[in-house]
């Protein structure tokens, strides 16, 4: 992914890449700020860009405390809410309507929330492999347990990403640059400091975000997300379990008018990675479908 663009979304110096022409599809990747497993970026999408952008105005952009996105300002906006907000920033600076956002995992949640909260932006609402909104306990603690130290080191992102994975090919070595770049910046290792150290992920982030699912599921189940909605998982993934996506799909569809579910075998958490063009292809007959 190249020609990278930054611009001011209320005050924080925001990266995100752009290309192509058609319907507008914007990019959400997973992860959150201050994180010591992996430094997730938009360069997540570095398979998927290219392809997306042959048919669609495509967009990604690193959220707010990651990639080389500005920390939130205060120690109070650590939170899964300023993380919305400031994706709703970015939309409202650059007057984009009528669009098809994609979240994965921790961006799924972003893009439910944002769905829900500001219905007049969006055609559908895409989400992918999401343990972060999904029902049920997370296993991250579980799968992530003991990892190779020093965290964030380029031995230690690799083995996440392969303990995320069903195949490695997709962990391209330019994938791992990137999050090396990131995991380097000062204001991402200011993050660490205080979500891990200072204890702001315990006592501010994780507390914050139980009662803002329980909020957002609850929503859902009672008046459903309002637009087309595709939910995209892996069989395979060991964090956002098969089980947790039926229970997902069941949810949304109670009360989602259009709502489908598709399942990619042989892939794990990052299924949009492991096999990029079955996913853009699945991408694009859902929102050709619904232009």
């Amino acid at each position: 992914m190249t020609g990278e663009k930054y611009m001011d979304v209320d005050g924080i110096k925001t990266r995100y890449f752009e290309k192509g022409g058609g319907p507008v599809v914007v990019l959400f990747h997973g992860g959150n700020f201050g994180s010591h497993d992996a430094a997730d970026c938009a360069d997540d999408w570095s398979l998927n860009f290219a392809g997306l952008a042959e048919r669609f105005h495509v967009f990604a952009v690193d959220k707010i405390g990651q990639g080389f996105t500005d920390n939130p300002k205060r120690d109070e906006d650590y939170t899964m809410a300023a993380v919305v907000q400031h994706a709703y920033g970015f939309l409202k600076t650059l007057g984009l309507r009528n669009v098809h956002p994609v979240g994965h995992s921790r961006g799924a949640y972003l893009v439910a929330r944002l769905t829900l909260e500001h219905p007049e932006l969006f055609k559908t609402c895409i989400l992918v492999d999401t343990n972060t909104l999904a029902p049920g306990i997370s296993k991250n603690e579980t799968v992530m347990a003991n990892p190779p130290l020093p965290r964030l080191s380029r031995e230690s992102q690799r083995w996440v990403l392969q303990r995320y994975s069903f195949g490695y090919e997709h962990i391209t070595e330019k994938w791992v640059d990137a999050m090396m770049r990131v995991a380097a910046l000062p204001k991402y290792q200011e993050a660490v400091r205080k979500m891990e150290e200072a204890g702001l992920g315990m006592t501010r982030f994780l507390p914050h975000l139980a009662r803002q699912k329980d909020e957002t599921l609850g929503i859902i189940r009672d008046r459903g997300l309002g637009k087309p909605t595709l939910l995209a998982w892996s069989y395979n993934d060991p964090t956002a379990t098969i089980d947790q996506g039926y229970a997902l799909f069941e949810l949304i569809s109670q009360n989602t008018h259009d709502s489908r579910m598709y399942i990619s075998s042989r892939a794990g958490h990052f299924s949009y990675r492991e096999h990029p063009a079955e996913f853009n292809e699945m991408l694009r007959s859902f929102i050709e479908r619904n232009e």
